[in-house]
């Protein structure tokens, strides 16, 4: 047997060592479970399709709306960002790759400072025609305030309207006492956003699934109407709620 023989002989243990402790460091990989959410939110038509959709009839529910307003100045629309205006699953993508779990939130002060998000589709026109009807646009995010400078820049180099200082409302105060400090300039029209929180105070505190189900149903003349939910399969409070199964053996 010559030398390279026998060192392949003698590697061939590590190596398969080596494959072995991957495939048990793939199958521990929890945040894997991520990945059909992430692939649909980042890469289906279909997520396309719906945020379009949801904007398109948001943009005619508006203009319903603006009939009616004699001194459009004195109203607003009010914006969520993440998953809302600004798609930021790049991040959750590399998180997920690294098998870090995004859901910590320990990663997204780096993103918010360097990261490069895009656009729903559908936002920024419909941001562009409520800016031209000169009804106000607020951004109430729950982004870090550390990071606003930065998140500013970002909103900006999006080229997104009514973008200030006074306009982007981040993670200070809980989101209804910023709705309400808007209420004390504007009246809202329309609030968007991709979770319930976003909405009004009653969702908050991360109730049970079955509870919030019961809250939307009590809610629902308000979906559609001056409420407008964007579709987000990435996280949520929802992510940690117990399926129901079909009581069915399965035939193989």
């Amino acid at each position: 047997m010559n030398s390279m023989a026998k060192a392949l002989l003698l590697a061939l243990p590590v190596l398969s060592a080596t494959a072995t402790a991957t495939a048990a460091e793939r199958d521990l990989c929890e945040p894997k479970a991520y990945e059909m959410a992430l692939r649909y939110q980042q890469k289906s038509a279909e997520i396309m399709a719906l945020q379009l959709q949801t904007y398109r009839f948001a943009t005619e529910r508006f203009n319903e709306k603006l009939k009616e307003l004699k001194t459009p100045e004195n109203y607003a629309v009010v914006m969520d960002l993440d998953e809302t205006v600004l798609d930021n699953t790049p991040l959750l993508v590399r998180d997920t790759e690294q098998c870090h779990d995004y859901t910590k939130w320990d990663t997204w002060s780096d993103w918010e400072k360097q990261g490069k998000p895009g656009l729903i589709p559908g936002a920024k026109a419909f941001l562009d025609h409520v800016n031209q009807s000169n009804v106000r646009i607020y951004y109430v995010s729950d982004r870090m305030q550390e990071n606003k400078a930065d998140t500013l820049r970002t909103l900006k180099a999006l080229g997104l309207p009514q973008v200030s200082d006074e306009s982007v409302l981040l993670d200070t105060v809980s989101k209804e006492e910023r709705r309400q400090s808007i209420l004390k300039k504007q009246q809202i029209v329309m609030l968007f956003g991709d979770s319930l929180p976003d909405f009004a105070v009653q969702f908050k505190n991360k109730k049970p699934s079955e509870q919030q189900r019961e809250l939307v149903e009590a809610s629902k003349a308000h979906f559609g109407d001056d409420w407008i939910v964007l579709p987000n399969a990435a996280y949520g409070a929802w992510s940690k709620a117990t399926l129901d199964s079909w009581n069915a053996s399965l035939k193989k």
